[in-house]
């Protein structure tokens, strides 16, 4: 069985991922010499308390040191990892469905376990490898003060500035691991918080820990009365960031990316890393502040930071997701909050589509949707063929990339990316052009075309999500 998939191990509970695999992870991790001291935090959901004392057991049993940070972000564990040195373990299946769950590991600098490393893991999982003598059996301790001193870290990289009068934030952590965080943070830098679904539970109540934009296109309605700033939400294991306008509603995440693009290349100029789904916002804001874009694989802009070097790169980033590397090399969505409260605060501005027209951040419409495919098994056959339809279906592309599904590029200046989700049984579709008409028409053909090929291969769409 494959373990990593785009951004670590996601798997259900308990058909794929028990505490028995949990322990077995644990003891290989702790074998294989990635260091001997190991930081893990753990989302909300049911069963992180369970995969993370299984997987404590295993690197116990391969000699090693676990010290237990408890409730806490994602970024916390590479964080923690950088600063003392060791192995970063955050137990989440991030915005997947509560019945999943997984791991992300962190090295020494902080980076995310490359597609080689996780190799190597995968290799020697199914190894019976053997627990080490009595006498030189681990140890376990809790360590919650890492959470404070990230907190006091990020207020202080970010500084606070004088503002005109009190700004409302809305921040809704998806009753995950960014409750006791991401709301002190806006308090620290000057903003006033207003919480919603901060109470942490694992059954994720209210709404999918996912913060797409059919999720969240209603809270513009919602809390309009209240005048903020922004509205900020969260995934289960706050590494992505949606946010939200209260007038003009959900902020293309390419706009916010292209934000931290100009700021970062204010500071210091050089390469922007994206991945394959990001549009000419982020191209043309980059281009202009003197910096140059790269793509690369999504869920694996950390690989390629490492490669160039840190020093090279001035920021990478995803759709929701964001790595600064001058505050490290790794994604953190409660840097975004604190990012965007400053600045907001700072500018005077009343809201943040307001900051963004003020930054000159370009808007194209756009559109993502995920087609969830019934048989699993028949997906990749169904993907093939919409490629190979693709090819002529919207015209003659200028430009066809295909280092993660395929991306089609036209004359217009129009773009769509093909691709096959790493995490669920999903097909998705990225699509963006110079007008909406423009959009539409493309949709509609590409809906059309996969529907009849899912049709002929005997299959069905079982359900289409958006953003």
């Amino acid at each position: 069985m494959k373990l990593f998939g785009t951004a670590g191990i996601r798997l259900q509970y308990p058909m794929e991922l028990d505490g028995a695999l949990a322990y077995k992870l644990g003891l290989t991790v702790g074998s294989l010499g990635y260091g001997r001291d190991f930081f893990v935090v753990h989302d909300t959901r049911t069963t992180s308390q369970l995969l993370t004392y299984a997987f404590t057991a295993g690197v116990m049993a391969s000699g090693g040191i676990t010290r237990i940070v408890g409730v806490a972000p994602t970024p916390l564990a590479a964080y923690s990892a950088r600063k003392y040195k060791g192995v970063g373990v955050s137990v989440t299946a991030s915005h997947n469905p509560p019945d999943y769950n997984g791991f992300k590991f962190y090295d020494k600098e902080g980076y995310e376990f490359t597609r080689k490393e996780e190799s190597e893991i995968e290799k020697n999982i199914w190894r019976e490898l053997k627990p080490v003598d009595w006498h030189l059996v681990g140890k376990a301790y809790h360590e919650r003060t890492v959470v404070e001193e990230y907190v006091e870290d990020l207020i202080s990289f970010v500084g606070s500035s004088p503002g005109r009068g009190v700004k409302t934030f809305v921040i809704d952590c998806a009753n995950g691991a960014s409750y006791n965080v991401s709301p002190r943070i806006i308090r620290s830098l000057g903003g006033r918080p207003l919480t919603i679904n901060c109470n942490p539970d694992g059954f994720f109540p209210f709404r999918t820990p996912e913060p797409r934009k059919d999720v969240l296109e209603e809270y513009a309605n919602m809390f309009r009365g209240v005048s903020p700033s922004a509205i900020f939400a969260h995934d289960g294991d706050a590494d992505r960031l949606a946010v939200i306008d209260p007038v003009d509603g959900f902020v293309k995440q390419d706009r916010i990316l292209a934000f931290f693009a100009k700021k970062a290349l204010e500071d210091k100029k050089g390469r922007v890393i994206v991945s394959i789904d990001t549009g000419r916002a982020l191209d043309e804001v980059v281009e202009r502040e003197g910096g140059v874009v790269e793509r690369y694989v999504l869920g694996k802009t950390h690989e390629r930071v490492k490669e160039v070097g840190a020093s090279q790169v001035v920021m990478a980033g995803e759709p929701w997701k964001l790595i600064y590397t001058s505050w490290g090399p790794w994604v953190d969505g409660i840097l975004q909050v604190a990012i965007l409260t400053s600045a907001l605060i700072r500018e005077g501005v009343t809201r943040i589509s307001k900051l963004l027209e003020k930054e000159n951040i370009p808007d194209y419409p756009w559109d993502r949707r995920s087609y969830i495919i019934s048989p699993p098994d028949i997906r990749e056959n169904i993907y093939n063929s919409l490629i190979e339809e693709m090819k002529s279906l919207l015209g003659d592309p200028e430009n066809i990339t295909t280092i993660d599904g395929t991306r089609l590029e036209y004359a217009d200046g129009s773009w769509v990316l093909i691709r096959k989700s790493g995490t669920e049984p999903k097909i998705r579709v990225y699509a963006e052009a110079l007008s909406k008409e423009k959009l539409e028409e493309m949709l509609i053909k590409i809906e059309k075309k996969l529907v009849e090929i899912v049709n002929k291969m005997g299959g069905r769409v079982v359900e289409i999500t958006y953003g």
